[in-house]
């Protein structure tokens, strides 16, 4: 365990953060999810609303830094080939 004062603060902070970026990993991976789903269920106005609903959630990951963003891109891409091919 940390002795000094500002170890133990930032071992406060590492926590808090990893809690924060492990939520809006979360949020990502479902609304990759809720897409998935939908393009299985073969429902494509519902895997629409799913893709443009999961866009914004994954540019937020790239900006806080969660996910690289070409990461982000390839998982647009393939999210949006799967729901044009329904």
């Amino acid at each position: 365990m940390a002795n000094i004062a500002s170890a133990r603060k930032r071992a406060r902070q590492a926590e808090n953060n990893r809690q924060r970026n492990m939520a809006a990993r979360s949020h990502f991976r479902t609304a990759v999810k809720k897409v998935l789903k939908a393009v299985r269920a073969g429902d494509k106005e519902t895997a629409t609303a799913a893709y443009q609903a999961a866009v914004p959630v994954i540019d937020q990951t790239v900006t806080k830094g969660i996910i690289h963003r070409n990461k982000a891109a390839r998982h647009k891409s393939r999210l949006n080939s799967r729901v044009r091919a329904l």
